[in-house]
């Protein structure tokens, strides 16, 4: 059994008022935080385990999430050059890098070059490569903006063409 008294003499309330908190209703407080601990619980798990993987959630919050890119990519930008697939990928890097964009994910294992156009503007644009033959390289530009996607694309098939045509 638990007792409480008032203290403030301000209120109108009896300052002598005990209460009492029987231990059944100690059990009924802790059974409901408990449920309610169990409900978020599983209401976290089922939404990290629906469409979005907990990795890809992660790298959203983070803001470096490539989902976005991957899923315009049928709309990209697309044009064969005649480099072999790591040459390709090393000029691109290189290309996107003098042109102060901002390279926030890499990895040739996934084909994939993420940037943002610069520092100050931070839409996203992927650019993916496709090993086409043995000294055949396909390079396609995604973004969700046309104009980031059509820019960074001149910006890197203009370098490309001009290295081609200096050789």
């Amino acid at each position: 059994m638990v007792k409480f008294k008032c203290q403030n003499q301000n209120d109108k309330i009896n300052s002598n008022v005990k209460g009492q908190i029987s231990k059944h209703g100690f059990y009924h407080l802790s059974f409901k935080f408990s449920h309610y601990f169990v409900i978020s619980a599983l209401s976290f798990v089922i939404l990290m385990s629906g469409c979005v993987s907990f990795k890809e959630a992660w790298k959203g919050f983070n803001g470096v999430s490539t989902k976005i890119l991957e899923e315009q990519r049928p709309n990209a930008i697309k044009k064969t050059f005649a480099y072999n697939y790591n040459t390709c990928y090393n000029k691109v890097r290189a290309i996107l890098v003098k042109s102060d964009a901002y390279i926030y994910a890499k990895d040739p294992k996934s084909d994939l070059i993420a940037v943002y156009v610069s520092e100050e503007d931070t839409t996203p644009v992927g650019v993916f490569f496709k090993e086409i033959g043995p000294e055949s390289t396909q390079v396609e530009v995604s973004s969700p903006s046309t104009y980031a996607k059509e820019h960074m694309a001149k910006i890197i098939f203009d370098a490309l063409d001009l290295e081609i045509k200096a050789q």
